[in-house]
């Protein structure tokens, strides 16, 4: 079987310059033996020209890779080889199988002639070679009558794509003042052509905007600057434009570009100036210490730590001045370190001195790195308060000294040319207890109340001077006035001592160590005298020992002390102090008398109590502890009886009665409801309230009936003064309601609207008139003024009303 290839034919002239020749139209044969004979056959190929013979020895397939050229664009499917059996007599009886990658979809062969073509656009950058398998195959029966063999297509690169610059665009920097040829940035960028066939993926840098100040290496892209020197402050950024293009630069190929942003970074290539040579300020006197002064600045055209600068104080101002830099905006700030006092002096020249931090050797060629102005600081008069010659004066007073007395003095004076006199006071604030007293005009300060020194031994003062003239002008001195002691406080027992004695102790025995305090502080120390009284000092149980050491001890004088007889002693100490003049006070020490263990430790203290002399029989406390145990019991019982008694039978056992909603369907009679009360009865004096007639329940016949007036029994309310009617009244009720057989057994609240007898001219309404011709007589009407005049006509003498 033979495999015939066929090159594509190069028709363009652009592109027989870019690509290699092809192979040319060969065929290979393969050749059969016949077993025993040994003969070989012949295949002709032409290689060079006609006649040229390829004799072979009999072997299998042979296979050359075959190659397919990217991105045809033609309407025919391409031809890439053909494929032929030596088993094929063209009888149709041998058929053609192609199998592999894209077999189906890309290639396809013709199964009768072996013919293989290309159905679809390649592209090398997404595959650059198949891999097939070709065999032949009895058409009938589809078995193999040559071995299955493998083949490679591969697809030929054409110069289809253009450098890419993957990093791009690219930000870079480069000190400002640098040498020429100092390196920036390297750009790299990739073609996707095979880079082993032709020169479709060999680029070459060229920079298209960005000279004359900056150059790219062609081969490895690497950009430099072009010009020394250059200058920052000038211009601090460029942006370049460079241009990768593949084909080695040669005409057709193809070019990418990329952009290369380069900055320039500040060195230390300028010193500090100042705008001015000289500066003035005006200052009041009266600016306090630490106070801004003034604020100058030198101007530096470099940057960050460039930029920054120290500044200080050359001439006439060191001590009264001093100047910090202000990190934020490098500025030299003046700040005043002393009082200013015109009087003394009015005007300052400062030399000031700026200088760059951070100074680059490589640019001290260039000059100084520093500057210096004048700054001319003029103090303005203004009206100052008084000063005191002595900020603070101290004092010493005694504590028994009299009321009035003089401890001292304070002086102030006014600072400004006009000397105004000066006004004394004490600050309250200072002094609230009003102890002291300064003299208005003088200063001398004197006591105004008795002094303690155990109660305050140091008083600090506040004194105000002002000026006369001007008295809002206020100064400000301290005056520290400390109190002397004097003996005025007897001693006392340092603690309250609670002394126990055993009954056991010896006579000898020290039972208590007492000491005392003074509230004085004498100037020497403390030293205390202890002593018994007169009175007790012959006593048989206790003496007293000095130690001479502000310490005193107590000791028995005999033994056998019992609680029985005796709980507690009381004995008083007299102690005495080294004052002058000396004090003494009496204090009295306790001693409680305790029962002790072998150790000398207070078991028990106070008073014995005492036993019976007989005790109760076992018998007896079970019969007394049996009548408490029945006692209890019945308590229990009267108490749980009288518990359920209470309970009501509606509520369950253990429930909370507030958890209960008692329901009450007992509704009134509304107006027609006459059953409890008749409010008829209680409004109309002429009504009897029927006594046989049951109040608890619906009457079935009317409940109240009219009497004629004539009836002896009806009371005569109108015939009663109103105190007296009212009485009645209440009686007749309540006489109803005692004779009541039908009403109710409790006591109830009976409520009546009786409201009297009314006007003691009765009623005006003509309703209540048997007829239109009334012998009551209203003549006197008109005599009650005029607002009842409209009623003396109405019913006044009919002929005064109609004539």
């Amino acid at each position: 079987m033979r495999w015939c290839g066929s090159g594509s034919v190069w028709r363009a002239g652009a592109l027989l310059a870019l690509l290699l020749p092809l192979w040319e139209l060969g065929c290979w044969g393969l050749i059969s033996a016949s077993g025993a004979s040994g003969t070989q056959n012949q295949a002709q190929h032409t290689a060079g020209g006609p006649g040229e013979l390829l004799r072979r020895h009999k072997r299998s397939w042979v296979w050359n890779q075959f190659f397919v050229l990217e991105e045809y664009t033609g309407e025919e499917p391409l031809y890439v080889g053909k494929l032929h059996s030596d088993v094929d007599k063209g009888d149709g009886k041998v058929k053609y199988v192609l199998s592999g990658e894209g077999s189906t979809s890309i290639f396809t062969i013709d199964e009768n002639t072996g013919d293989i073509h290309a159905t679809k656009r390649l592209d090398r950058e997404e595959q650059a070679y198949y891999t097939l398998q070709a065999q032949a195959v009895d058409r009938l029966t589809n078995i193999p009558v040559e071995p299955r063999s493998e083949f490679v297509v591969k697809v030929q690169d054409i110069n289809d794509n253009e450098p890419k610059f993957l990093d791009g665009p690219y930000m870079a920097g480069v000190p400002e003042m640098s040498a020429l040829g100092t390196t920036v940035v390297q750009v790299a960028a990739t073609d996707a052509d095979d880079p082993t066939y032709g020169n479709s993926a060999r680029v070459v840098y060229s920079i298209i905007s960005g000279q004359p100040y900056f150059s790219v290496d062609p081969k490895t892209g690497v950009v430099r600057t072009a010009l020394p020197n250059m200058d920052r402050e000038v211009k601090d950024q460029y942006v370049l434009v460079i241009q990768a293009k593949d084909m080695v630069g040669q005409m057709g190929g193809l070019s990418g570009t990329t952009s290369v942003t380069v900055t320039l970074t500040d060195v230390n290539d300028n010193p500090p100036r100042f705008s001015r040579k000289n500066y003035q300020y005006m200052v009041p006197e009266s600016l306090p210490v630490a106070s801004v002064v003034a604020r100058v600045k030198a101007l530096d055209n470099d940057i960050g730590p460039n930029a920054e600068m120290e500044y200080r104080i050359m001439e006439d101002g060191p001590g009264v001045f001093n100047i910090t830099t202000d990190e934020d905006t490098q500025e030299g700030i003046i700040i005043l370190q002393k009082p200013l006092d015109f009087e003394s002096k009015n005007s300052f020249n400062l030399r000031i001195e700026a200088t760059n931090r951070n100074i680059d050797p490589a640019f001290v060629h260039l000059g100084s790195f520093s500057d210096t102005t004048s700054v001319k600081v003029t103090v303005e008069d203004v009206n100052e308060p008084p000063v005191f010659s002595t900020q603070l004066s101290k004092m010493v007073v005694s504590e028994d000294a009299r009321v009035g007395i003089s401890i001292g003095r304070v002086s102030a004076h006014d600072p400004d040319s006009s000397n105004s006199a000066i006004r004394y006071s004490i600050d309250r604030n200072t002094d609230l207890e009003r102890f002291f007293n300064v003299d208005a005009l003088s200063g001398v300060i004197s006591t105004a109340k008795p002094l303690d020194r155990e109660v305050n031994s140091v008083h600090n003062l506040t004194i105000l001077a002002m000026e006369s003239h001007d008295p809002t002008q206020v100064g400000k001195g301290f005056a520290v006035i400390t109190v002397l002691d004097i003996n005025d406080n007897p001693p006392v027992f340092a603690i309250e001592y609670e002394t126990l004695l055993c009954e056991n102790a010896s006579p000898g025995q020290v039972i208590q160590t007492i000491s005392a305090v003074d509230k004085d502080e004498p100037p020497s120390g403390h030293r205390f005298y202890f002593a018994l009284p007169l009175s007790v000092a012959g006593n048989s149980n206790f003496t007293l020992r000095d130690n001479k050491d502000n310490t005193a001890s107590i000791v028995t004088k005999r033994g056998g002390f019992r609680r029985r007889e005796q709980v507690l002693y009381r004995l008083p100490v007299l102690i005495v102090d080294s004052g002058s003049p000396a004090l003494s006070s009496t204090n009295t020490l306790s001693v409680s008398v305790c029962d002790c263990d072998s150790d000398g430790v207070a078991q028990s203290c106070g008073a014995v109590a005492y036993t019976l002399p007989a005790g109760l029989s076992t018998g007896a406390l079970v019969a007394i502890l049996g009548c408490i145990i029945t006692l209890l019991v019945m308590v229990l019982l009267i108490v749980s009886m009288r518990r359920r008694k209470k309970e009501p039978l509606i509520l369950e056992e253990e429930r909370d009665v507030r958890e209960n909603i008692v329901r009450y369907d007992d509704e009134g009679g509304g107006e027609e409801d006459t059953e409890a009360f008749d409010m008829v009865a209680l409004r109309n004096l002429n009504v009897i309230r029927d006594p046989k007639v049951r109040r608890d329940v619906t009457p079935d016949t009317p409940t109240f009936f009219p009497y004629p007036r004539s009836s002896s029994s009806l009371p005569v309310y109108k015939t009663l003064p109103d105190n007296v009617v009212f009485r009645e009244f209440i009686w007749d009720r309540l006489k109803d309601a005692d004779v009541d057989p039908s009403a109710p057994p409790y006591d109830s609240l009976q409520t009546y609207a009786f409201e009297g007898n009314g006007s003691v001219a009765e009623s005006l309404s003509s309703l209540e008139s048997l007829s239109t011709d009334s012998e009551q007589n209203y003549d006197y009407l008109s005599n009650w003024g005029p607002r009842f005049k409209k009623l003396a006509d109405l019913y006044g003498d009919g002929k005064s009303v109609f004539s």
